[in-house]
């Protein structure tokens, strides 16, 4: 599912289309197969939340590292999108991800939180940190985005 489909968003901008998505109360498809929600924005920033648990566990009965890595590179790309103009789209070049913990279902409510760390018209770099309620540390991430024109 496109962000834009069904009219949510057509010819914001980025920051615009973003606050549409959260205020329609819909998810992409990622965010219903992991279970998780974009659910904050601002100007280079991006939030958001889910609860690992078993449909995000590995053969070692703790949470993927693909779970960590996901919601972490939603946040960066995010944090960017809502930099971008009505015109613009971005599409992550590199994700690399620190893993500082291991979760299970027993940690709760984590929050992926991006910014945007410097923007031009061609690349953008953005970090995020995965976080539990109490604000400890998950994992970290930093991103390399090209900025192009739709």
């Amino acid at each position: 599912m496109d962000m834009t489909t069904d009219g949510i968003g057509q010819g914001l901008g980025g920051l615009a289309l973003l606050r549409a998505f959260i205020g329609s109360g819909r998810r992409p498809g990622i965010g219903d197969s992991l279970d998780f929600d974009l659910v904050d924005v601002d100007d280079g920033f991006a939030a958001f939340e889910g609860v690992p648990g078993p449909h995000a566990y590995n053969p070692m009965g703790v949470v993927h590292g693909g779970y960590f890595a996901t919601l972490l590179d939603s946040a960066c790309g995010c944090a960017v999108h809502s930099k971008l103009t009505a015109s613009q789209a971005y599409t992550s070049l590199e994700l690399k991800v620190a893993f500082h913990k291991a979760m299970t279902h027993e940690t709760g409510r984590v929050r992926a939180e991006g910014r945007v760390r410097s923007i031009g018209r061609r690349v953008a770099f953005a970090e995020a940190s995965l976080m539990d309620a109490e604000g400890r540390l998950y994992g970290s991430a930093t991103s390399t985005l090209l900025v192009f024109e739709r």
